[in-house]
């Protein structure tokens, strides 16, 4: 099981400090997300940092984008890093798209399957001058004249595919180089719900298991003070109740009525980052990596046989630049030890 990273940094300069610091430790893939930044100008920030590690997005939005601006933007990263770019993409969920960026959401199982075959479409002919022209509900395609004088490294880019539901789980097995989660992933959940249809989606397509790397992602809290591990991740696990559309997740686990007061809590004015006081011990624990080194690397290891890779990342919502920046330290410290990395 491979150990990756998600680094953070209140500055650029930070991030792709925590980044060179992670991939000495062992961290074997980082990957940046796109939310308070842009995931490619981050991967860029990642891949000048770093020199041995995959750089991935977890995730770039892929409806927000063309799928040629997404092409392009992942041809001159695997450029810039000697191949070492993994493209992630998700979804994001109908009022992020809609509101936030104006684009269109769609059918999004459909308009995802569109939008990756136009990406790898135009890195197969992009070079060669061969006219592009595909049909689609959601992203048809025509490129006449178009040659891009660049030689790419490589014309097979890995896609990473975001998934919870069903449907797009299964996508994900038919079309994806890997699956990818959000933050909160348990290991039950990922055996019960996520694999049986991640392998369901890789048999309809006639590929096998090893064609697709499962990363599990897992928040993680590391400190020797148990309320001090738990207060600083709450915000997180707050942050993902508040939206609806995990709420199948939260009600797989239980945790129907805490999302509930969640959700309540938000729709009084509490902002999505500032969720922690409505979140119980109960979902912090079933949710997450808490406690101190040796309680998380236990619970790390219940992924393994699960999981191809793990995904760990800092506590980021509802808690100060000093607090974050404190766990990120003890994370990456912890990786070193799992790898025998240099911390």
């Amino acid at each position: 099981m491979r150990i990756t990273y998600a680094p953070w940094g209140e500055t650029l300069a930070e991030l792709a400090d925590a980044a060179r610091r992670a991939e000495a430790a062992g961290a074997e893939v980082l990957w940046v997300p796109e939310l308070h930044r842009s995931a490619t100008v981050s991967a860029a920030a990642l891949i000048g940092a770093t020199s041995t590690a995959q750089v991935g997005t977890a995730i770039a939005l892929a409806f927000t984008r063309s799928p040629m601006v997404t092409a392009l933007e992942a041809l001159d990263l695997d450029e810039m890093s000697d191949g070492r770019f993994v493209l992630g993409l998700g979804t994001g969920v109908q009022r992020l798209n809609e509101d936030w960026h104006n684009a269109r959401w769609g059918k999004p199982v459909g308009h995802f399957r569109e939008t990756v075959r136009n990406v790898r479409l135009f890195w197969e002919r992009s070079t060669t001058g061969e006219t592009i022209e595909v049909e689609g509900e959601f992203e048809p395609m025509r490129i006449r004249g178009y040659e891009r004088p660049y030689a790419p490294p490589r014309r097979d880019i890995p896609v990473y595919v975001a998934a919870m539901g069903p449907a797009m789980t299964r996508l994900a097995g038919r079309i994806g180089d890997g699956w990818i989660s959000h933050e909160l992933c348990s290991p039950t959940y990922l055996e019960k719900q996520i694999l049986p249809e991640l392998q369901a989606g890789i048999e309809a397509a006639g590929r096998r298991r090893d064609d697709v790397e499962v990363v599990v992602s897992a928040c993680c809290s590391v400190a020797d003070d148990a309320s001090t591990a738990t207060r600083r991740v709450a915000g997180t696990v707050g942050f993902y109740a508040s939206v609806r559309t995990y709420a199948e997740f939260f009600a797989f686990h239980g945790l129907a009525d805490q999302q509930q007061r969640v959700i309540d809590a938000f729709r009084e004015g509490r902002g999505a980052d500032y969720l922690a006081g409505s979140v119980d011990a109960e979902m912090v624990d079933a949710l997450t990596l808490n406690g101190d080194r040796a309680r998380v690397a236990t619970q790390l290891a219940a992924y393994e046989g699960l999981a191809d890779a793990v995904k760990l990342s800092p506590p980021t919502h509802g808690i100060s630049a000093v607090e974050t920046r404190a766990a990120q330290d003890e994370i990456i410290t912890l990786i070193a030890e799992l790898t025998g990395g240099t911390a």
